[in-house]
Formats: C-alpha cells, structure tokens, sequence
C-alpha cells in the first residue's frame, strides 16, 4: 500500500525548497559563466562555489526530508549518495548510506528526518550509518562525544517534557512520519555510540 505523506507542514517544506532551488540554480549559472568568461580563479570566487554547491545539497536534502511525499515514488540510491556528500562531505560528520536498492521517497523522507534526528547526538562530530533490511531501518552514530538527551528522545514515542525548539523540529516531523507509518522507534545509547531503528 502506498503511503502518503503530505501534510500541511510536508507541503510549506516544499514549497520553500521549491521557491528557494531557483535563485541557487541561477547563482551556480552565473558563477559558472564568470569562470567561462576567464574570471581569473581566485579564494574568494572559490568560497562562492563552495557555499552555493552546499546550499543547493541542503535544500535538495530538506526538499526530500520536509517535503510531502508518496510511497508510489522512488528515489534512486545515486541521488541520495550525491545528496549525502553534497552535506555531509569534507566535513567533520561522515554518513554512509548502506541500503542497496532505491527506497520509496517516503522511506527516504524518513530516513532523513531520522538522520537529522541523530546527527545532534554527535556535536564534535563522528560517523553516522544507515542501513536497511526488508524494511526494517537502523541508524548508528558514532563519535568521540555523545550528547544524548533522553527528554528529547523520548520525545518520539510519547509526550515529553523537553523544550522543543526549531533546532529541534525534526524530532516532532520524525514522530508524526513514524505514527503515519506504523513504526514505532527503538532508540539504544552509550557513552560512544547511539542507535536508532524503526
């Protein structure tokens, strides 16, 4: 059965990426035509690249993890890993993404949602991978510093005392998406490792 995913907040999440791809394309176009018309390569032209090339995986990343989504739609697993290195390469956070197949984009919409979810855990950064079975998904996070909040984890199987913030939105997003599909979390931590499978 497909599910759909398309809530009000899904379709506000799409809307904004959809209104924010445009102005990015047509600034990566124009950087792209400077350095064709023999703009000399320089720090800062270099700098300008590098932010518009990340913020167009970011919106493309939150276009998937916010938006509405359908389980009659697939997502292809290149994209995903290209939308995963445009975040999250070079950086102090390392993801794998270990799934072989394509999943469904509401498989992927919760996939990151939960990614977004157990990155927190990790402030000094450290490796995240993900991993699919029939079905049955598990994130682990690894890193010289966990910071696990139980409040905020607990958050996502019943109501919960902790201060929910916009930095902390996904965790609300993670638990609507998780009830509309029938799969209620399982969260395991330690003093170097945290896991999330659902």
């Amino acid at each position: 059965m497909a599910i759909d995913l398309k809530d009000s907040a899904a379709l506000l999440g799409s809307r904004i990426c959809h209104d924010l791809i445009s102005p990015l394309g047509a600034i990566s176009n124009g950087v792209e035509l400077l350095t064709m018309s023999g703009v000399a390569s320089s720090p800062e032209m270099k700098l300008i690249e590098e932010a518009v090339a990340s913020a167009n995986a970011r919106v493309k990343f939150f276009r998937v993890a916010l938006g509405g989504s359908t389980g009659a739609q697939m997502l292809a697993r290149s994209e995903i890993l290209k939308l995963l290195d445009g975040c999250y390469g070079g950086g102090r956070l390392t993801v794998r993404w270990e799934p072989p197949s394509d999943p469904s984009r509401t498989e992927a919409k919760v996939a990151f949602l939960a990614l977004m979810c157990i990155e927190t855990v990790l402030p000094q950064g450290g490796n995240i991978v993900i991993n699919a079975d029939r079905g049955n998904w598990q994130l682990q996070a690894y890193g010289p510093a966990i910071k696990f909040e139980p409040e905020l984890w607990a958050s996502l199987t019943r109501d919960s005392d902790a201060a929910i913030g916009s930095a902390q939105i996904q965790f609300v997003l993670l638990k609507e998406a998780l009830k509309a599909i029938g799969q209620p979390p399982q969260v395991g931590h330690s003093d170097s490792a945290v896991s999330l499978r659902f």
